[in-house]
């Protein structure tokens, strides 16, 4: 029987032997794609390939797509662990052509590997096919031995494939797996289209690439038909080693005996093992969506990964899991998928840190949340409703990260029901603005609408690395809305395209230039940035002073100063990351970066603040390296060379077939097409300005180059020269006379505490002849002079003691709000009277809420003109808990 990693290299080598290139899977993270918050389908690294935008050294490929999809069009999140073929995270096997072959290769491919390579039995297989689709229909009569009754027409819903609400799409045709009689479901008729049961399991679709449909739904035939197949490596394997679900095969039940291990039960199929299942699978997402670059967050990708996590813990305390657990279900995905994804076993340790953070923080949070949920019902019940509101349940998903069938078995389990509605218009609103978090969607609408002018120019040749001036021909103009137009007018702006550009493009980090286009020595236009469209051509967004149009040549001019200082900056980075590595460990990867001519920041993984020590040494090490004034060499090399030779590629980055390797001294070499210095010495001195968290293990680090840091140490010279004046001492002497006056204030401080407590021992005295009766419990309430919480306890500390057993209630006005406390002790806390429940009472009497334990609690209100009456009010509440007792 053949392993799932067998499996997965006879596709490969099967499509290889077709004449495919074998091409690695691309990140979970889609390249300059906001319309998707996840690689769902091995066709997305290749998207611009279909649309026309970029051309790759192959018209054929195959590829082991690392896929999730828990998000926007394609989300199987709530689906996992109940279906037999669902999970978040999976592989999918793709082969593709572009502009190569089309429907008629496609389908003797695929039939030629399921029924031949894998032999799988060809009575099993059934087809579907897009209802108007005679082509496909009649290639798979004539070019495979398919059961003609065995081949079905289906409509849109079925047979009609997008990537996402916009984007390449085509009918498609399906290879579907009957299971047989025994995995039927209880419709009548059972069959394909009829019902969505465990019988029907579709391993491969085969997406017939015809079209480019956009926002508003119109459908633009792609340059040329090509061909998108993709099928679930967990779901062909579950065929070839009969197993009745993904769970069960070779690539995922090892996780799941690891859950069994953990918890000490043992999993069972159905129903039961459902908890099991969902922190299987999840176990598997977090591992390479991490892996990826992904950090838990409340926005985004990281929105996402935090409910993945945080559902997988759920389900873990279903099964009676105690204490973190998720964090060591790593080592069992790494163990299971570290040589085909080698990426995951450089980032484990890495990985695991993030999760056990982010089950720390949930487990200090699910027991809140529950507690929230049993005040949500009480609340209900007490108001005589029997529905629990669709936007609470969406604040216990939002808040605690409990799903909503959680929410609906607490409510269930109450009496009550839940407005889903009301959930579901809650959860659209945040998915919307997580997919908006994605990117900036306007600007990448821009960047598309103009590569669909630049498709028939010639490609733009980039000057820059060599030449800050260079004479080039206007080769296309567009005005502010991306319109094809011959000319700009003075006053206008716009868009232009040269054959040559000096300027470079904003990308990796780095901003893009600016600078002028000049006629005859005099300015025509001011350039006032450069990007990179959708196809990677550079374009320039221009201020004109004078008319440019189509076909004018022109001298383009780089602002040579401001690339200069970009150019420091971006070299320091190479140095920071270099350093950050040195004195953080290896796992303090760059995940993002900002290059400016003002300055620079850096984004990079590590678990905690760095100390100012470490920060100190980084900027030691990088100023050492500048010092040495080593020469920074660039060359251009095949990729697989650049890897063997130990270069760094960065994040989230898109690379060819041929990179560009920057390299500085004996320990920075990273893939790079910025701009540089010629040697590390013109970066001049490097200053950390700031370093801080930016998410879970995630940190940023600004700082300064060159003049930059020249004028920060200026500004911090005359900064200590005016503090020493107002000390009225020389600058050395300043840190000296400061200690000093610190001390003094200490003492002083002291003092005034030690008066501060005589005389809270007076007024104690003087209160406790205010204590009342109430039932045979003694009761002081009393409203304290303004202060904070802190002031409260200690003012009821010292009243305590003036007392041997009672309630003792203190109110304050501070900041426009009210603070309670309630202290019970002796005699009154063993006739059952709480401390949390009372101040509760009296604190929703100011518009307010709290609770704690029963011999002290405390709570805040919003309406301190309620002090008084919710003072007055505490006997009643007092003698009414005593009753009740």
């Amino acid at each position: 029987m053949l392993s799932g990693d067998q499996i997965r290299e006879k596709f490969l080598q099967y499509f290889e032997q077709k004449g495919h290139s074998i091409v690695e899977s691309s990140s979970l993270v889609p390249h300059d794609d906001p319309t998707l918050l996840f690689t769902n389908a091995g066709m997305n690294q290749f998207k611009d390939v279909f649309l026309g935008l970029d051309k790759r050294p192959y018209s054929r490929a195959t590829s082991s797509q690392k896929c999730v999809r828990a998000g926007g069009k394609h989300n199987d999140l709530d689906t996992v662990g109940k279906t037999a073929r669902h999970n978040t995270f999976f592989e999918m096997l793709g082969n593709f052509s572009f502009g190569d072959y089309f429907k008629k290769e496609a389908i003797e491919y695929a039939w030629e590997f399921l029924t031949v390579v894998l032999e799988i039995p060809k009575d099993r297989l059934w087809i579907t096919v897009f209802r108007d689709d005679d082509e496909a229909e009649r290639l798979w009569l004539e070019h495979t031995d398919a059961d003609p009754k065995k081949i079905v027409r289906l409509g849109e819903k079925d047979n009609f494939w997008s990537m996402g609400e916009v984007g390449p799409c085509g009918p498609c045709s399906e290879i579907i797996y009957d299971r047989g009689d025994s995995y039927a479901c209880s419709e009548e008729p059972c069959s394909i289209g009829g019902c969505d049961c465990d019988r029907w399991l579709e391993v491969w679709n085969l997406v017939f690439m015809e079209f480019d449909r956009d926002a508003q739904g119109n459908m633009t035939p792609l340059p040329k038909p090509s061909i998108d197949t993709g099928m679930g490596l967990e779901r062909i394997t579950s065929v070839i080693q009969h197993k009745d679900t993904n769970y069960e095969v070779d690539l995922i039940r090892p996780l799941i005996t690891k859950v069994e291990e953990i918890a000490g039960k043992s999993y069972e199929p159905g129903e039961v093992g459902f908890p099991m299942r969902v922190i299987a699978d999840h176990a598997r997402s977090c591992t390479f969506l991490i892996g990826d670059g992904i950090m838990p967050s409340n926005e985004g990708r990281g929105y996402v990964l935090r409910r993945i996590l945080r559902r997988a813990i759920r389900f873990g305390k279903v099964i009676s899991i105690e204490g973190l657990f998720l964090n060591d279900m790593v080592d069992t995905v790494v163990s299971l998928m570290g040589e085909t994804y080698p990426q995951i076993v450089e980032d484990q340790a890495f990985i695991k840190k993030i999760i056990r953070l982010e089950e720390e923080r949930f487990q200090e949070t699910i027991d809140s949340g529950m507690k929230m949920a049993s005040e949500m019902v009480a609340d209900i019940k007490k108001e005589g409703r029997t529905v629990l509101d669709g936007a609470l349940a969406f604040q216990l998903y939002d808040t605690y990260g409990f799903p909503f069938d959680l929410a609906e078995d607490i409510a269930l389990e109450n009496g009550l029901e839940v407005e889903k509605d009301g959930f579901e218009a809650a959860m659209a609103e945040q998915k919307d603005r997580a997919r908006k978090a994605g990117g900036t969607e306007d600007a990448f609408a821009t960047a598309t609408k103009l590569a669909s002018l630049f498709k028939e120019l010639q490609a733009t040749e980039f000057v820059g690395y060599d030449s800050a001036s260079y004479e080039a021909k206007v080769l296309l103009l567009a005005d502010e809305q991306a319109v094809k137009t011959e000319s700009l007018k003075a006053g206008e702006q716009g868009y232009v395209v040269l054959d040559y550009s000096p300027f470079y493009g904003e990308a990796g980090g780095q901003v893009g230039d600016t600078g002028d286009l000049v006629l005859e020595g005099e300015l025509v236009a001011e350039v006032l940035e450069t990007k990179k469209a959708v196809d990677g051509r550079i374009y320039s967004r221009v201020s004109p002073k004078k008319q440019l149009e189509t076909g004018q040549s022109i001298v383009a001019e780089v602002s040579a100063s401001r690339r200069e200082r970009i150019a420091r900056n971006h070299s320091a980075t190479h140095l920071l990351h270099s350093a950050l590595k040195k004195v953080l460990g290896t796992h303090a990867n760059q995940k993002g970066s900002l290059v400016t001519a003002e300055k620079l920041r850096f984004d990079f993984n590590h678990f905690s603040a760095v100390t100012a020590e470490e920060l100190a040494l980084v900027e030691t090490l990088v100023n050492r390296a500048i010092m040495h004034n080593d020469a920074v060499d660039t060359r251009v090399m095949p990729i697989d060379e650049a890897k063997d030779m130990g270069a760094t590629a960065l994040f989230g980055e898109k690379y060819g077939t041929s990179v560009r390797v920057v390299r500085m001294g004996e320990d920075s070499m990273e893939f790079c097409g910025g701009t540089h210095v010629g040697r590390t010495g013109n970066i001049g001195p490097l200053k950390i300005i700031s370093e801080a968290g930016i998410g879970a293990g995630l940190r940023r680090i600004e700082a300064l180059t060159g003049e930059e840091t020249l004028k920060e140490y200026k500004n911090i010279e005359n900064r200590l020269e005016k503090v020493a004046g107002v000390l009225k001492v020389a600058p050395q002497d300043a840190e000296t006379r400061v200690k000093a006056m610190l001390d003094e204030l200490r003492s002083k401080e002291n003092e005034l505490a030690n008066l501060h407590a005589k005389l809270n021992e007076i007024q104690s005295g003087q209160m406790v002849k205010d204590i009342q009766d109430i039932s045979g419990v003694n009761l002081l309430v009393t409203e304290v002079e303004s202060t904070d919480m802190d002031g409260l306890r200690k003012k009821g500390d010292a009243l305590k003691q003036e007392m041997d057993n009672g309630v003792l209630v203190l109110g304050t006005k501070s900041d426009g709000k009210v603070n309670f406390l309630v202290m019970v002790f002796g005699e009154a806390l063993e006739r059952g009277l709480h401390a949390g429940k009372l101040v509760k009472e009296i604190a929703q009497l100011a518009g307010g809420g709290g609770g704690g334990k029963p011999n002290m609690a405390q709570a805040g209100g919003k309406k301190p003109e309620k002090l008084k009456f919710a003072l007055e009010k505490s006997s009643e509440i007092v003698e009414k808990q005593l009753k009740s007792e």
